[in-house]
């Protein structure tokens, strides 16, 4: 008897009754006997100029990387600074020992001493001679000689006092100076080694404030900027100025801004990409050369762009759409997306301002055109500030 009861309840007539007394259209009411609606959150979308912000993997260098070289040769007594430390413009690095240079500039100091003694007596006699030869009184040969005399030693005295200057740039050049501030590299040299003069590298200072940041921009990108600034989706900022901000290796945001520098024109063949440069002050030396860490840039707006929550936006066979709450249902809209950011997505076709968007429930909906109730009204986020641009040229 059972089995008879059961095999009755499943017959196709009866499932068609069934599903015709449940259905609404038999003049009951969506929650009297039915399917109840789906309870859904609502966002009403809007325009607004939204910031446009990319980002690439990038790598640090110093902003000037020098060599340290000696200029004269000599015995290398004494390294002056920390290996890895940071060193001052001017900041002595090595001393190379001064005694044989001092002895060549005593050498000199007496030569233009004796120069000097040579040219005063050369002068006096010139000066005697030329009354004389004025008046007559002597021969013209030897006012010539006299005055031929004046000049070759005040020419040595010239040539004496050169040498006496070499001589004291190389008893300077013992002190081996740090031409600029950074932070210094290895020692190539150690204490007692014999250095022949440029040849030899002692060390490098690397420049590390401001500190440079080399990435690569894909050539698809600045290809498809170009697109959306020619119709107006995009605005860059005036010569592409981007100011740059950087996420150090952590996922921590460094604190201070920076600015881009250039890119270049041509277009790797190896890897596809525009090479970009930015600067960025590190004062602290928080940031040090070959570290990797991610650009962003900032300055670009989307003007008037619709953006929507990141969970709003569902994958179909046909692509990515949404649900809009519409007399009481919720009806799917195909979406064309463009950039994804932690405030949700552009949508760029298929929804217009005033489209209210199930931001929460589409869990309780189960086919399109679905009875929907309104539980909550999500207000959209107010957007970032951009700056006002100008289009680039």
């Amino acid at each position: 008897m059972y089995a008879q009861r059961l095999a009755f309840l499943l017959t196709p007539p009866a499932i068609a009754a069934v599903l015709a007394a449940c259905s609404p259209a038999n003049g009951s009411s969506p929650g009297a006997g039915g399917m109840p609606p789906a309870q859904v959150a609502v966002q009403k979308v809007a325009a607004a100029d939204v910031p446009a912000i990319y980002e690439y993997v990038g790598q640090t260098a110093g902003s000037r990387d020098v060599e340290v070289r000696a200029r004269v040769s000599g015995i290398l007594l004494k390294r002056n600074f920390a290996e890895g430390g940071p060193v001052k413009h001017g900041q002595s690095l090595y001393s190379i020992d001064p005694e044989p240079l001092r002895a060549t500039l005593h050498r000199a100091d007496a030569e233009v001493a004796a120069a000097e003694a040579r040219h005063a007596q050369a002068a006096r006699t010139l000066a005697r001679l030329k009354p004389l030869w004025e008046a007559q009184a002597t021969s013209q040969r030897d006012y010539d000689e006299a005055v031929s005399a004046e000049a070759v030693t005040r020419a040595d005295l010239q040539r004496a006092k050169a040498v006496r200057a070499q001589a004291a740039l190389d008893f300077g050049y013992t002190r081996v100076e740090s031409p600029i501030a950074g932070m210094a590299g290895r020692s190539q040299v150690s204490e007692g080694t014999l250095v022949s003069g440029p040849q030899v590298l002692l060390t490098t200072v690397t420049q590390t404030d401001p500190i440079k940041i080399r990435f690569g921009i894909a050539d698809t990108d600045q290809m498809r900027w170009r697109s959306e600034v020619a119709a107006g989706r995009l605005q860059l900022p005036k010569r592409e100025a981007f100011e740059v901000e950087v996420k150090l290796a952590d996922g921590s945001v460094y604190p201070r801004k920076g600015k881009l520098l250039f890119s270049d024109t041509r277009v790797s063949r190896t890897t596809g990409t525009i090479e970009a440069e930015a600067e960025v002050p590190n004062p602290d030396g928080v940031m040090r050369p070959g570290q990797f860490v991610r650009v962003r840039l900032l300055g670009a707006v989307r003007p008037q762009a619709l953006r929507v929550p990141a969970r709003a936006v569902l994958e179909g066979p046909q692509g990515k759409f949404v649900y809009v709450a519409a007399n009481g249902k919720a009806n799917p809209k195909p979406v064309q997306v463009g950039e994804q950011s932690a405030e949700g997505w552009i949508v760029t076709q298929g929804l217009a301002a005033g489209d209210e968007v199930i931001v929460d429930g589409m869990a309780r909906i189960f086919f399109p055109g679905a009875p929907i109730q309104v539980a909550a009204s999500t207000p959209a986020p107010a957007p970032a500030p951009a700056a006002k641009v100008a289009l680039a040229k």
